[in-house]
């Protein structure tokens, strides 16, 4: 018999997306959906694409109606998730911030507001987090431009081909990253034809969890400058990412700890030398797909990563993360091939 899911948040992107996934997958089955101003409307109001939810109505967001499902989404805003009780055998991932963070002065500079503890963290791919998530019944799903840059680096900083002080990473983002909630400068007429850099100068939320992350692959004091641009697309990541090369490292050993480090990855993929993914390329599958080169001249790394930040940026993620702390096959319900054009 499949277990019971309860998605909170389920009006907002990141829930319809945990929702079109969760209805291919043959362990769960969605039994409750909750959200905020939209509770008491029918989930085809927000989510007519989801045929096969038709049934189904949104519910107010409390512990109490949650807590009924074996396994809870929480795809809410910052703050939200940490504010919710919910049964210790209840499996909780949450695709939020509020658990990330493994230092309560991080989220007092980037977030604000009590801090609530970290959780499991939600990246199989990073050290030893695999083994981590088997038996978690609490996990932190990972930021989307944190994804995409740390598995863009991660390999580097391990096998110490890159240096970690001069990090510099420059994302493509669409919009769909910054929420549903009606945004004057997310609307129509104010992004179509053109690009706009945002949070610039270290000021992003998710600088810290990316800080975070390379420290767990290896590094000691890594530094990391980071910008996000939105362009005129609905989702995907496209990250470039830079690094000093180390002295002696040939562009080979570069290439080998890239591959070595995501031979055996089900969702990451090294493209040959050469050629350099497109984020449309990720559309609707749970995949980071990335193109390596090294620039002699400047005698620099430059890693291009690519994913749908709705997928394996968020709610493919999360039900990766499940699947392995449920025992579950990891791949089990999620999609390796995009949708194109």
């Amino acid at each position: 018999m499949p277990l019971s899911a309860a998605i909170a948040g389920a009006s907002g992107y990141a829930g319809g997306e945990l929702l079109r996934l969760l209805s291919g997958h043959p362990e769960f089955e969605v039994t409750t959906v909750t959200a905020h101003a939209n509770a008491g409307q029918p989930l085809s109001a927000v989510h007519p694409h989801l045929t096969s939810y038709r049934d189904l109505v949104l519910q107010e967001t409390t512990a109490e109606v949650l807590s009924v499902a074996d396994v809870v989404f929480l795809a809410l805003p910052h703050g939200a998730s940490g504010a919710l009780d919910l049964p210790e055998d209840v499996l909780v991932l949450d695709c939020g911030a509020d658990h990330r963070l493994t230092s309560a002065r991080d989220w007092a500079d980037f977030y604000g507001g009590d801090y609530h503890g970290a959780w499991t963290y939600g990246m199989p791919e990073l050290a030893e987090q695999r083994a981590a998530l088997a038996g978690a019944t609490r996990v932190a799903v990972p930021g989307c431009n944190v994804t995409a840059i740390t598995l863009g680096l991660a390999p580097g900083v391990a096998a110490a081909v890159i240096s970690e002080d001069d990090l510099v990473a420059v994302l493509a983002v669409g919009t769909s990253g910054a929420g549903k909630s009606l945004k004057p400068d997310l609307l129509a007429s104010e992004i179509a034809g053109s690009a706009s850099a945002y949070q610039v100068g270290g000021v992003h939320r998710h600088t810290p969890e990316i800080l975070q992350n390379l420290r767990v692959a290896g590094g000691s004091q890594p530094t990391i400058s980071f910008t996000p641009v939105l362009v005129p697309m609905a989702r995907g990541i496209l990250a470039t990412s830079t690094a000093k090369l180390t002295p002696g490292v040939t562009g080979a050993q570069v290439r080998e700890a890239w591959d070595a480090a995501y031979a055996d990855e089900p969702f990451v993929h090294v493209l040959p030398a050469g050629s350099f993914p497109r984020s449309g390329d990720t559309t609707g599958a749970n995949t980071c797909l990335i193109g390596l080169a090294v620039d002699e001249r400047a005698g620099r790394v430059v890693v291009v990563s690519a994913l749908d930040n709705l997928v394996k940026g968020t709610a493919g993620a999360a039900i990766q993360s499940a699947n392995l702390a449920l025992g579950f096959p990891e791949t089990l319900g999620l999609p390796l091939n995009g949708v194109a054009p």
